[in-house]
């Protein structure tokens, strides 16, 4: 396929080349009816073709889009992105099709005239006030989705994680018992003390540092996000959750996880992404992928900026509790 790409992008470059050399050949000549006739046709065929070429797109490449959204907050987004998208479509569909039209209705024919006038109220009235109504409610239902979806105020019983950014990787702590995040700041860095936590405030005592993040199904999280060098973007696409990460000060997202990882991984959209993955990669002798969450760095942030992954697992709250009891706070850390 991509072979096919490269052959499409050379015709077309040889097309322009070919229809400059031709503007540039042009002496006193003038396009006569005939001339008109076919381009307006052509113009036609072009229509057909852009149509065509959008049809299979939807349906050759659909495979690479997300699978519903793993949050429930998530679902709000795709919502919108879904309305949206349906009415740039609608709109795109019916103005190309006007433009190929009417490009080839009214191709020149000796003899027919323009008709001109200089202007008209109602028309500038219609394309002024429906693109601003329409406009208007999608920002609307937009900024309602944003307050509902960064509103933290009614979670009940969140957990609360930190995420911390550098160049190349990510670090995490959990709240621990008292749900409470310590103090932290560069300046605080020294050893393994990594992610500058200040541990003469009480709060920092039974912090949890990781570096895999374990998620509650159905548990609401707060991430509180900072970055120790550069603007980093925190991206988790499967629950459509992203927040840059912002040196010296402290940003926030939240979602509540829906779909734990062994849930997703059976997802029949999943199953087929990681089926043709897996053919790809048997190609080229590599071993097979198994599906995971990732919190991935959604800013180019560096040479290196690839490498920011971290390995996100959704599961039961019986699962969580047992994987939490085998971490160390932070303090224990500190005092090996």
């Amino acid at each position: 396929m991509l072979a096919l790409f490269y052959i499409l992008i050379g015709i077309s470059i040889a097309s322009v080349i070919w229809q400059l050399t031709n503007i540039f050949n042009l002496k006193t000549d003038v396009a006569d009816e005939s001339d008109n006739d076919q381009q307006g046709k052509l113009m036609f065929v072009f229509m057909i073709g852009f149509y065509a070429l959008m049809i299979f797109s939807f349906w050759k490449y659909s495979a690479v889009l997300l699978p519903e959204a793993a949050s429930r907050e998530g679902a709000r987004i795709d919502n919108l992105y879904m309305y949206t998208m349906g009415l740039i479509l609608v709109v795109q569909a019916i103005m190309q099709f006007l433009i190929f039209y009417f490009a080839y209705k009214y191709r020149g024919v000796k003899g027919r005239k323009a008709l001109f006038y200089s202007d008209s109220h109602k028309l500038e009235t219609i394309w002024t006030i429906t693109p601003s109504v329409v406009l208007a409610g999608l920002i609307i239902y937009g900024l309602s989705v944003w307050v509902d979806i960064t509103d933290v105020s009614d979670m009940e019983d969140p957990m609360v994680i930190e995420i911390y950014a550098k160049q190349f990787s990510w670090e995490a702590r959990y709240a621990g018992d008292d749900n409470a995040l310590g103090r932290a700041n560069v300046r605080f860095i020294k050893g393994l003390n990594s992610m500058g936590v200040d541990m003469t405030d009480l709060n920092a005592a039974d912090d949890v540092p990781v570096r895999e993040l374990h998620l509650v199904k159905g548990r609401p999280v707060i991430f509180k996000l900072r970055s120790q060098d550069v603007l980093h973007s925190a991206y988790m696409p499967h629950f459509r959750n992203q927040m840059n990460c912002v040196p010296g000060m402290v940003t926030q997202m939240a979602f509540t996880p829906t779909m734990t990882t062994e849930e997703m991984r059976q997802n029949e959209t999943i199953v087929a992404k990681v089926e043709n993955i897996n053919i790809l990669r048997a190609e080229k002798g590599e071993d097979a992928y198994e599906f995971d969450y990732l919190l991935l760095c959604n800013k180019i942030c560096g040479a290196s900026h690839y490498n920011m992954q971290m390995k996100i697992i959704v599961e039961t709250e019986d699962e969580f509790e047992d994987w939490m009891l085998e971490q160390q706070s932070i303090t224990e850390v500190l005092n090996k």
